[in-house]
């Protein structure tokens, strides 16, 4: 047998066949990895051919869209008639897509709207009658979601709003949509911008609480922030933030800083901030992110300021590193954590929401073929998979007020910090997903880092857990785990708002959090309260940085120029001696 691309012959037999298997295979990964790296194509087709093996449940599907459509021009009626209509299909009182009164006042909006709402029922429907995979049923109905969030009514010119506006401005609005929708297709690859960054610069009103970087390596440089008050508390406070996003998570704009809090309140706080990584990090594990990060954080703090204890407070995928390195610390008997605070932070992967249906192992092994040809997980790719998951709020609710609206998009401080993300190296991020989120390892009692099996039960100090309601990354329910896991007195405090939003809440006289950190959920235990220890913490004159390292290095002022390689602004030049590095470290 011989096999032919074209008019070339390329040979005959076994090795002829498994080569040409493999190259379809190579081609077929790669389409899907490109066009279809969630896997909704398969999904959508299994559920299909299930929902065709049960003609019943589709026959009775059709018959209720059918009385729902034939019910639409007698409701129409009424609403002409100015009565009350009685929708056949009641609209959510949480959809502000549909909130313009035409909707519900004009007989031609109000069938529009209702039939859209009960074709979005049938295909709900029918997904019902096709169900018998959950993931594969998770999947196809995000699919049909997503499309029906992007046919909305409301996302087109018919949108009584778009119109409105669009008289109101004698039409400017329009073209300033169509200006806008042109420079996101060329520079945003087709999304809409979501946030005015131009309003934030680093340094000034954003990340502007004054700071040194005190350390560095390959990996991560660590900030000392400046004291504000005459007097610090004895034990000083590390940030671990997440490596996906910037470490300014926790120092956004004045007076919403989590960190100028902290130095306006007799603390001295240091924070890691990550490296950017590139394809020379490809090979970067998650026992180096402990080593070369959190573990190598810990050192520079105790060897700054002379204290052996050491408070933690860390956000999402920073939480979870940060458990784990008390979790190994506190087997080995290192007890330099003396309290440690987790933010969003998951710990048990049993339930992660609707992650879980980007991150089985048909579409990790889209992912990591992705990461293969490049070295890393951009940050676009991973901010664009956590967009489709909420596409009506983070996606097409800027393409109307921004495209069709010609509006310009607000300054927002924790969007613009959202926009700033970074890449993820290619081995680290495949082992994290697979261990964490495939087999829940952590949780298990099984995951090893660095050498030593983790049992979280091993973190024996003070820890404060807050999870937010409408958290759609870290579901509260999952996050509230970790107070059966750890050891110590644990605290669990339920908050409003969403992942970032549920924990970026000043103190205001409206605070964001729930009067009672009670959980409602039946399958989640009160949480015991943490005890009191011993009298205050004493305070002491505030430290002034000094050397850290094997190398030596001195403290040097946080510069925020760009572009940049780290996470954190670049140093001024001259600023830190500089050692011998590769040449990937130029910044870009």
């Amino acid at each position: 047998m011989r096999t032919f691309l074209g008019d070339v012959t390329i040979g005959s037999g076994p090795f002829t066949q498994f080569w040409s298997c493999s190259v379809l295979n190579h081609l077929q990964k790669k389409l899907t990895s490109s066009l279809d790296p969630i896997g909704w194509g398969p999904a959508v087709a299994s559920v299909a051919g299930r929902a065709v093996k049960n003609p019943r449940a589709v026959a009775g599907a059709t018959t209720e869209y059918a009385t729902r459509l034939a019910n639409i021009p007698a409701a129409a009626t009424r609403v002409w008639n100015a009565a009350d209509p009685q929708p056949p299909m009641p609209l959510d009182s949480k959809d502000r897509r549909f909130s313009d009164a035409a909707w519900k006042e004009n007989p031609a909006y109000f069938s529009l709207l209702q039939s859209y709402l009960a074709t979005r029922e049938y295909v709900e429907d029918l997904a019902d009658a096709g169900s018998g995979d959950p993931v594969q049923d998770g999947k196809a109905r995000q699919f049909a979601n997503l499309m029906f969030d992007a046919l909305a009514p409301s996302n087109f010119l018919i949108n009584p709003g778009v119109l409105v506006r669009a008289l109101d401005t004698g039409g400017a609005s329009l073209f300033r949509g169509a200006k806008y929708a042109i420079e996101d297709v060329v520079h945003r690859k087709g999304l809409p911008l979501k946030v005015d960054r131009e309003a934030f610069t680093l340094g000034e009103n954003m990340a502007a609480t004054p700071g040194k970087v005190v350390f560095r390596n390959d990996l991560i440089e660590v900030i000392q922030y400046a004291p504000q008050t005459g007097e610090v508390h004895e034990i000083p406070i590390l940030a671990a933030p997440p490596w996906i996003n910037k470490y300014y998570i926790l120092d956004l704009a004045p007076q919403r800083s989590l960190i100028e809090w902290a130095v306006q309140h007799n603390r001295t706080v240091f924070a890691i901030s990550y490296r950017n990584p590139d394809e020379s990090m490809h090979e970067i594990t998650m026992d180096d992110y402990y080593r070369q990060g959190v573990a190598a954080a810990l050192d520079a703090v105790e060897e700054i300021t002379g204290s052996s204890r050491i408070e933690v407070l860390s956000i999402c995928l920073g939480g979870a590193m940060a458990a784990m390195a008390a979790a190994r610390m506190g087997r080995l008997g290192d007890k330099r954590i003396s309290a440690f605070t987790m933010l969003n932070t998951l710990l048990d992967y049993s339930e992660v929401g609707e992650l879980a249906l980007l991150t089985d192992p048909a579409t990790l092994d889209r992912v990591e073929f992705r990461m293969s040809k490049q070295g890393f997980l951009s940050g676009n790719e991973m901010a664009g998979s956590f967009d489709m998951i909420r596409a009506r709020d983070l996606i097409f609710n800027y393409w109307v007020s921004r495209w069709m609206k010609g509006e310009k998009p607000a300054a927002f401080d924790i969007l613009a910090w959202n926009e700033d993300s970074t890449r993820m190296p290619a081995k680290m991020h495949s082992h994290y997903l697979r261990s964490l989120y495939g087999r829940n390892e952590l949780a298990r009692g099984v995951y090893e880092l660095d050498g030593e099996v983790l049992d979280l039960s091993d973190i024996t100090c003070d820890t404060y857990v807050v999870g937010a309601i409408n958290d759609h990354i870290v579901p509260w329910t999952s996050s509230y785990k970790a107070t059966g896991l750890l050891g110590g007195s644990v605290r669990y405090v339920l908050t409003s708002g969403g992942h970032v939003a549920g924990a970026v809440n000043p103190p205001t006289r409206r605070p964001g959090s729930r009067p009672s950190a009670r959980p409602t959920a039946r399958s989640c235990r009160r949480c015991p309260r943490t005890r009191r220890r011993g009298r205050r913490r004493p305070l002491a004159p505030p430290g002034r940085g000094g050397r850290t390292g094997p190398h030596g290095r001195r403290s040097a002022p946080v510069s925020w120029s760009l572009p940049r390689r780290w996470a954190a602004r670049s140093i001024r030049r001259g600023a830190m001696p500089r050692e011998p590095m590769s040449s990937s470290d130029v910044a870009r």
